[in-house]
């Protein structure tokens, strides 16, 4: 009996060092990282930086946090946020962000609020921590641009990313929103008339993306990774009687203009290029004129309320076969 009580003593104390020493390195590393980022430049403040969860947690804990990285013009500001592990695997963690926290772009500022806003995430046992999967979840989602003062709403957010394996710079993507209702301004701009509902009645997303080199901790502290290659699965969105469904790959050469052909399917699609109008996306001569070669088109398929439009991205075009119809979007991360 005496033999097994100094054997449990023993590993209760040597549980308890291990804890301490792990807890003082996660600390310290964390105070490191902030003090390397003030030596570049950045706004890097917390009012508490604290490592709590004895015995079986390292849960540290940030207060009155304050990220700014001056080359890239974006900013974070947060009353709170805190990084959850279990102490024997630190390579698992649980991110947790308050209900309410700012996000400073070069474009504008943004309010985003939560219910609930967590992220699981796994990184690989190396220093550089490569992400190998993520999965976060908002609920009562809310984002408010402080230049419209109008916010985005989403009862649900999902998203989540798995690294390929083949590939170690290729991750696939899922994202789905549940009753995404946009802005009012961005609704009314593109439904004048009212006739679509406040709320999208799915909005969803499969992609795989390849980028020039991995997400680790250097998209943080050094240059974001850029996309190189992107295969949409399926990207779908419904809006009362509008459809979308997407597919396709591009690849994205060195100044962020996508090169490949994207299919979309449309449905209800003569109210698509109205929206597009009312929009000023497209003017309202060269709408009527793609309307009656879309017609066309659709006649000729069987079907004249649905398109299956292929989408030619090059030169920093979008082309609907020979046609342009507009600047493609330029693919940088900042």
């Amino acid at each position: 009996m005496r033999v097994l009580l100094t054997v449990i003593l023993v590993a209760a104390a040597g549980w308890s060092g291990y804890w301490y020493v792990g807890k003082t390195g996660v600390s310290r590393g964390f105070e490191r990282w902030f003090e390397v980022r003030r030596a570049e430049g950045w706004v890097a403040e917390t009012s508490e930086l604290a490592t709590r969860g004895f015995p079986n947690r390292f849960d540290t804990s940030f207060s009155d946090l304050v990220l700014a990285d001056p080359e890239t013009g974006l900013a974070w500001e947060a009353p709170f946020f805190q990084i959850l592990a279990l102490s024997y695997k630190p390579n698992h963690v649980i991110a947790v962000w308050p209900d309410s926290q700012l996000i400073a772009t070069p474009l504008d500022k943004y309010r985003v609020e939560s219910a609930d806003m967590r992220a699981s995430i796994v990184t690989g046992a190396r220093i550089s921590l490569p992400l190998e999967r993520l999965t976060l979840t908002a609920e009562e989602l809310t984002i408010t641009a402080q230049s419209t003062d109008q916010p985005l709403r989403a009862q649900a957010l999902r998203l989540a990313v798995d690294r390929v394996p083949t590939t170690p710079t290729a991750y696939r993507l899922g994202l789905a929103a549940d009753g995404l209702m946009p802005a009012l301004d961005w609704r009314v701009r593109l439904d004048p008339s009212g006739r679509l509902p406040e709320r999208l009645d799915a909005l969803s997303a499969d992609l795989t993306v390849t980028f020039d080199k991995p997400w680790d901790r250097s998209a943080i502290e050094d240059a974001r990774p850029q996309p190189q290659h992107i295969e949409i699965r399926l990207a779908e969105a419904r809006w009362g009687q509008l459809e979308l469904q997407a597919a396709g790959a591009v690849t994205v050469d060195a100044q962020g203009h996508p090169v490949g052909e994207i299919t979309v399917k449309a449905r209800n699609w003569r109210d698509i290029l109205k929206m597009a109008v009312a929009s000023g996306t497209l003017g309202e001569g060269f709408a009527a004129t793609l309307e009656d070669g879309l017609s066309l088109l659709a006649q000729m398929a069987g079907n004249p309320r649905t398109l299956d439009i292929p989408l030619n991205f090059r030169d920093g075009r979008v082309r609907l076969g020979p046609v342009p119809l507009s600047n493609a979007p330029v693919l940088r991360l900042r």
